[in-house]
């Protein structure tokens, strides 16, 4: 059964909508007219307010036409339809926000007076309007203005609507008994609608007091400060208070922004951009600006409570984008407004930040966090921030001034400079890629040209504050030339080597970028020149030249415009032509760059990064991190971003490494977990295996593909591993400390080795390997030689003429082995004898590890023998007589391209443990395998009589 409440809500809806119904048509409708559109712009403005209030009228009226409707179908079906289906009580939100939305749009017109200004082209309408608006209105005098009469009869049929929803509402309330489902909705309501009274009459205060401000103020400050949505809370002409260091006149409180009056100047904050720091004293509270810090006192602390109560309130509304419902300081929002935000703000004040806008989060007053930092001049930073600077990563865009392009900075910061790892690439398309500090290159870093440039160029080393200086490599690949050695100042200085493309090689002393003193040249055909040099590298004074079939030439050589080179000296041609293996031993660099302190560079910030415990959000600083192509790069200027790891990641990431270095220690368990790190682009060692293998691959490809520099290589790839193997060291140690382990003793240097041969090396030569053995190559290039017309005139062999060849006795003849067609002859079949040996040496090719090729020999002697043992019938050892010609037979069937460089690689890297064991023998038989079919007598088909394993060894 249906209560009086309900058919007096029914009555009081039918009576509120009929009267909105008659608003719009005597009042809003006139107001806005169909006049021409007028000229001045606070007229125009005041229309605008007035259109959308009507519009909010529109809507508030459709709201109550369906909360009639709800009540018309309560009242007649009773039994059907229950009290909750109400739209008052089961969508009181949106009615209540309806009508929220009615009083602001009201409240901004009161405010800046918009009924009157709105009406005042059509006064003698208005007067004919009076009798209308009075049937409206209750309590005004006829002889109000019209602005007043129009105010009122917008106001008071809401207040006096709103006033009976919440007499029925409780009436109601008071009806419905507890157990009743709707009874929480009817309070609920009734609650709502009480607060929305207080917000109406709080909204209204607000602006009539905005108004009476406006009227109190200047033309030109009311042209300033004056905006519809603006309302005033507090005032120092009410309630004082004095602002320092501004001394400022008056002090005005708004809900969007603190405003400073200062003679003819007017000072405004945005609240959004405001932080309250409540004082020590209880006389003194501060607020934190972008650009300012303001100290607010006063005589009275309970005037000083109240300002600092209001303005934590109105950056709370400001924040939020709402005011407090139902009034000043109430709802259920946090009391105190959040440290952090996200604002957009332009900087006023000279400094470097003079009209530059930043839009991303705060704390206190700067900008922390993620944020854009844009300057007029077309300056552009995008990364993170703290305390007001640039911290972290960051990609800058800086315009050149003669041309559109763009110099873009992806780097990380510290204190508003670039440091630590970066990748930059600038409007003339060249590219750097490493280490920075304070804005400078310094440390390690590639500074790459554009191949289409005029004169492209490549560094790869060590810089400091902004110039090249330590060790480093240039190649300059238009002249055709690279310089290994040490710079200073942005110029080489100090022991140096250069490598020309035609093959000819200097070492020397370089000043201000020029050869100065004695120095040594080596020719492609190695011809060696000891002596002085001009600034131009052209052979001049004194000075001795070794030619390659042992002739000398000693004395003072110079050169003159269009004559070429002249010497005056002696020629000794009684020297005998020079031994291979001493010609071999020239080798550039060796001790002028000490192995240890050559890359510095490269591993000072990884032992950084372990100094500090491996911090995840510090790994890409000081680590480095990767853009996957120069198409990225690109991109990632066009659009200031960077594909990245982000550092949280890197965070949770850096905690599974170490965990994963905890859990394989032991040696099989090491070996797979340091070859998937070093594999991994992502992990700590693996991104220094890669930045080793770039610093390799600038000095020994291409260019520096010289023989003479393989020795140099060679002690440069074994100090990599050491460096490694500490670098791995270095992370356990931090692992166990993480889990509060003790850490392990130090390594004493023999066992230290036999990890660093036995297990870093191989895990890490493959990356290595091909500039390495191109250097193997070229120095053993004219033994491979010798020995290819060995091999080739060997091959020339059927089977047993080169069993008979090389005195292997009849009895070892695998010939058990040969299968005969009808048409063969015994004599003429050719690589069939010991063919499981031969195919097992040629797999010692498609191995870098030394180890393994080590294996591959082992196992080959190992089919030799099994071969000799079954053509015997019994087991049975080979005597050195016998093994030195069967091995040279599957040598020579083998067909191992240059087989001489690879014997002295193995030799070079295998693990020393090695040394004087079986692997030590059968490389040293390899090895003289090798020399023996070098020799005029094999390759003149000589045959050498009774082998003499003496002279063999």
């Amino acid at each position: 059964m249906c209560s009086p409440e309900e058919e007096a809500l029914q009555r009081l809806e039918e009576v509120f909508s009929a009267t909105l119904a008659r608003i719009n048509s005597l009042v809003l409708q006139p107001l806005l007219g169909t006049t021409p559109e007028p000229s001045d712009p606070q007229i125009r403005e005041c229309l605008r307010l007035v259109q959308q209030l009507h519009q909010s009228s529109q809507r508030l009226w459709e709201v109550t036409e369906e909360s009639l409707h709800s009540l018309r179908e309560r009242l007649g079906h009773q039994d059907a339809v229950g009290l909750e289906s109400l739209l008052l009580l089961r969508d009181a939100d949106r009615v209540l926000q309806v009508h929220v939305e009615y009083i602001e749009s009201y409240a901004s017109c009161v405010a800046v007076q918009a009924f009157p200004k709105a009406a005042k082209k059509r006064r003698e309408f208005w007067r004919g309007q009076r009798k209308a608006l009075g049937q409206l209105l209750s309590g005004v005098s006829s002889e109000a203005s019209v602005g007043t009469a129009l105010t009122q009869a917008l106001r008071q049929p809401l207040a006096h609507h709103v006033q009976q929803y919440v007499l029925l509402l409780l009436s109601l309330g008071d009806s419905v008994t507890e157990p009743h489902p709707a009874r929480e909705l009817v309070v609920h309501a009734a609650a709502l609608f009480g607060n929305l009274q207080s917000f109406m009459r709080q909204a209204l205060d607000q602006a009539l007091a905005t108004q009476a401000l406006w009227h109190s103020l200047s033309s030109r400050l009311r042209d300033v400060l004056c905006t519809p949505e603006r309302r005033l809370l507090q005032d120092s002409q009410d309630v004082a208070v004095t602002v320092t260091p501004l001394r400022a006149e008056r002090v005005l409180l708004f809900n969007d922004a603190l405003v400073l009056l200062q003679g003819h100047s007017v000072h405004t904050f945005d609240l959004k951009l405001v932080w309250v720091d409540p004082g020590q004293d209880g006389c003194t509270f501060h607020l934190l600006t972008p650009e300012d810090k303001l100290s607010f006192c006063s005589k009275n602390p309970q005037d000083l409570m109240v300002w600092q109560w209001k303005v934590t309130r109105a950056v709370c509304q400001a924040l939020r984008g709402k005011k407090d419902f139902p009034v000043l300081g109430a709802g259920l929002e946090p009391s105190e407004p959040p440290a952090c935000r996200c604002v957009a703000y332009t900087f006023r004040a000279e400094g470097r930040l003079c009209q530059a806008t930043y839009e991303g989060e705060w704390c206190q007053g700067r900008p922390h966090g993620r944020g854009t930092l844009r300057w007029p001049d077309g300056r552009n930073h995008v990364g993170s921030f703290c305390q007001g600077l640039e911290h972290g990563f960051g990609i800058r865009l800086v315009p050149q001034a003669s041309e559109d392009k763009f110099d873009c900075y992806k780097c990380h910061w510290r204190e508003g400079s670039m440091c630590g790892y970066g990748i930059c690439e600038y409007g003339t398309d060249e590219v750097y890629k490493g280490y920075f500090w304070a804005g400078l290159r310094h440390g390690f870093g590639v500074l790459e040209s554009a191949p289409q440039a005029p004169q492209p160029c490549r560094y790869t080393g060590h810089w400091e504050k902004g110039q090249r200086s330590g060790y480093g490599i240039e190649e300059d690949s238009d002249r055709g030339e690279r310089y290994i050695g040490m710079w200073q100042a942005d110029q080489r200085h100090g022991p140096g080597v250069m490598v020309t493309q035609a093959g000819v090689c200097y070492q020397g002393t370089f000043q201000a970028d020029k050869m100065v003193g004695p120095g040594i040249l080596l020719s492609e055909d190695d011809s060696l020149y000891e002596g002085t040099f001009t600034r131009d590298l052209t052979l001049v004074g004194k000075g001795k030249v070794t030619f390659p079939n042992g002739f000398t030439l000693e004395g003072t050589f110079g050169s003159g415009a269009g004559k070429g080179l002249h010497t005056q000296g002696v020629l000794d041609t009684a020297a005998f032509p020079p031994d291979p293996s001493s010609t071999r031993k020239r080798q550039l660099g060796v001790g002028a760059f000490p192995v240890e302190s050559r890359w510095q560079g490269v591993y000072g910030p990884f032992w950084d990064f372990v100094s500090a415990g491996c911090p995840g959000d510090e790994q890409e600083a000081l680590l480095g991190f990767h853009v996957q192509n120069s198409r990225e790069l690109r991109k990632s200027q066009e659009y200031l971003c960077c594909e990245r790891t982000q550092p949280e990641a890197c965070a949770g990431r850096m905690e599974d490494v170490l965990d994963e270095l905890l859990l394989h220690r032991e040696p099989r368990a090491l070996r797979e977990c340091l070859g998937k790190a070093l594999s991994s682009s992502l992990h700590p060692l693996g991104k220094l295996l890669r930045t080793l293998m770039l610093t390799f691959q600038a000095t020994y490809a291409g260019i520096g593909a010289n023989k003479h520099l393989q020795t140099l290589a060679q002690e440069e790839v074994k100090q990599h591993a050491r460096e490694l193997w500490a670098a791995y060291r270095g992370l356990l140690q931090v692992a166990l400390r993480r889990k509060g382990q003790a850490p392990e003793e130090d390594e004493d240097p023999e066992a230290r080795d036999l990890q660093v041969h036995g297990l870093v090396l191989p895990l890490m030569l493959p990356s290595f390997y091909s500039e390495l053995f191109t250097l193997y190559l070229l120095l053993h290039e004219s033994e491979d030689s010798l020995y290819s017309q060995g091999i080739a005139n060997l091959s020339l062999f059927p089977d047993t003429k080169l069993l008979e060849f090389l005195d292997v006795q009849k009895h070892l003849w695998p010939l058990k082995d040969l299968t005969l067609t009808t048409n063969q002859r015994l004599s003429l079949v050719r690589d069939k004898c010991f063919l499981s040996a031969t195919e097992c040496l040629q797999k010692i090719i498609t191995t870098v590890d030394p180890r393994e090729k080590l294996e591959v020999l082992e196992k080959t002697y190992g089919e030799i023998e099994a071969t000799v043992s079954r053509v015997l019938g019994q087991e049975y050892k080979l005597p050195m007589d016998d093994l030195l010609p069967l091995l040279i037979y599957v040598v020579s069937r083998a067909r191992i391209q240059h087989l001489g460089a690879e014997i002295h690689l193995i030799r070079d890297m295998m693990d020393p443990i090695h040394t004087g064991g079986l692997y030590d023998f059968l490389l040293t038989a390899l090895e003289s395998c090798y020399e023996h079919i070098q020799k005029e007598d094999m390759r003149l088909h000589r045959f050498p009589g009774r082998w003499d394993s003496k002279e063999l060894w």
